[in-house]
């Protein structure tokens, strides 16, 4: 699973996760109808990245924790629910992204096989950066 119930609460607050779930007017989430939206990103995400990446993945890249939790919010709208012009944008670039990453055009942060890639090692190798010496300072510039 991509996203969960806790991302789309994290991403979008209770309000809106109420309303777009919220079929019964109860007052609170609908579980049942937030899992077929969280349901059916993950299908359309697999769509996209199963000829690339083996799949479920051991650690989901972050980004694709929020584009799933965009795309199950494109899917929640509809009769009930209006489908703005933002919550399409969102769709759409999480679908151009998606279509990018299953090229290979655009990393994910994991390899063929689901494993986290790059980074810092843990041996030690870490970058170092040391400052050059100042070219204007107090005596360079003096006299001007």
């Amino acid at each position: 699973m991509f996203a969960s119930k806790s991302d789309m609460r994290n991403r979008f607050g209770d309000r809106e996760v109420i309303a777009l779930t919220d079929r019964d007017f109860t007052g609170a989430i609908n579980d049942a109808v937030l899992q077929q939206g969280l349901t059916a990103a993950d299908a359309e995400i697999a769509g996209y990245l199963a000829g690339r990446y083996t799949l479920p993945f051991a650690v989901v890249p972050a980004v694709l924790v929020g584009y799933a939790c965009d795309i199950a919010r494109y899917r929640l709208t509809g009769t009930e629910v209006t489908c703005t012009d933002d919550i399409q944008a969102r769709y759409h670039q999480a679908i151009k992204y998606l279509t990018m990453a299953g090229r290979g055009e655009i990393p994910l942060g994991v390899d063929a096989n689901g494993a986290v890639v790059g980074g810092v090692s843990a041996t030690g190798n870490a970058v170092r950066l040391a400052a050059g010496a100042r070219k204007f300072n107090v005596d360079s510039m003096s006299g001007y």
